[in-house]
């Protein structure tokens, strides 16, 4: 098969990236290595270049930026790739998230396939904030050219279904994999006691804040306690920046007990993770996330969301801990029990890495894709 990714998304070497471009990176590899050929089509500044990543084709085509239809030109230059590339070596499946296929032109004998990663409908109704009209026109456009849909997780599948009736056309939920080769068991004893880590973009939605205010609930019963946040920081349109609207609100006693740690590539995470007491990802809202089963797969407490696909990924005080991420208080009681039954948790430690191993194995997650696939092209 020849699988067509439509992504500007893929890791490039020296720039960070988020869980799509984790998400690629294995996937695409995966099917490669399965013996099938696998191009993306990513979008660029500069001048139009093919690169050869481990027998993926990253096909660097040129974009426009002009103010107001920027879309256009750029679905056009999509549209002229896919002519290109088909006539060379023939698509079996274009693949792309929720607006992909917005100003596609379908090209007869191709399946197209949108993968539900969190769409804007998903995240306007997860972030209680209104719909944009022309946002919604173009997912809603997207979602009828497609042939088939993938959802990361059943929550992702369910609530975009709510604004966006897609069902009757072949849907499967598929987990994302995680890296093994480099997220894999870690010695518990690299740990660093009353070590807190959050890994993620610095912004309300991934529940920084409530974790920040946690922490002098949790120094009551833990002094030593200490958190590590490793991210991007989010700006809004105008440019203020969330990290320093977050630190103002802060008092010097809670800012000291964190430190800020900026972006990392993904190559550094393992070690992040490997000195970890307690692995920490209160998102507000999420089509799965990847920090989360990456850290579980090292050997980690990890303390999730109770919400959205949080049960999907862990079994409350089984192989991880759940948390209502609105709620400093309770954020701050689920770690303060995990620290105080270092002997549990230790178990729910190995639990972890048994189950994210089970659950998000690139190998068998890479065969389910490929099942379906076959089953839209037979």
């Amino acid at each position: 098969m020849h699988i067509c990714f439509l992504s500007n998304e893929y890791p490039q070497e020296g720039y960070t990236h988020g869980g799509i471009g984790s998400f690629l990176k294995v996937v695409c590899r995966g099917l490669v290595a399965a013996g099938n050929q696998v191009s993306v089509i990513n979008g660029t500044n500069a001048a139009r270049r093919i690169v050869i990543d481990e027998g993926v084709s990253i096909i660097y085509t040129p974009f426009r930026y002009v103010a107001g239809i920027s879309w256009w030109f750029n679905f056009q230059a999509v549209n002229k790739e896919l002519v290109i590339l088909h006539k060379t070596n023939p698509i079996d499946i274009v693949e792309g998230s929720e607006m992909s296929f917005s100003f596609i032109r379908k090209i007869k004998g191709i399946k197209y396939l949108i993968r539900l990663h969190g769409g804007h409908h998903f995240f306007a109704e997860g972030e209680e904030r209104s719909v944009n009209i022309w946002k919604a026109f173009q997912e809603k456009r997207s979602f009828r050219k497609a042939d088939a849909f993938i959802g990361v997780s059943d929550y992702v599948v369910s609530h975009t279904s709510k604004y966006i009736g897609f069902q009757t056309k072949p849907t499967k939920v598929i987990f994302n994999p995680i890296n093994n080769e480099i997220f894999r068991p870690a010695d518990l004893n690299l740990i660093e006691p009353f070590n807190l880590v959050f890994v993620g973009t610095l912004c309300e939605k991934k529940g920084i804040r409530q974790l920040c205010q946690a922490l002098p609930l949790i120094a009551e019963q833990f002094p030593k306690v200490h958190l590590l946040a490793y991210g991007r920081d989010w700006k809004d349109q105008k440019g203020a920046s969330y990290l320093e609207s977050l630190k103002a609100g802060l008092p010097k006693s809670t800012l000291n007990r964190i430190t800020f740690k900026g972006p990392v590539p993904q190559q550094e995470l393992p070690d992040i993770y490997s000195k970890a007491a307690i692995c920490v990802f209160p998102s507000h809202s999420e089509t799965l996330g990847l920090v989360a089963p990456e850290a579980m797969a090292m050997q980690r407490v990890v303390v999730f969301t109770k919400l959205g696909p949080g049960p999907e990924v862990i079994e409350d005080g089984k192989d991880g801990c759940l948390c209502d991420p609105f709620a400093p208080n309770d954020i701050a009681k689920t770690i303060i029990n995990a620290l105080a039954h270092p002997l549990k948790m230790e178990s729910v430690a190995k639990e972890a890495a048994v189950s994210a191993n089970k659950k998000f194995a690139p190998e068998a997650i890479i065969n389910k894709n490929l099942d379906f696939y076959r089953q839209l092209i037979a």
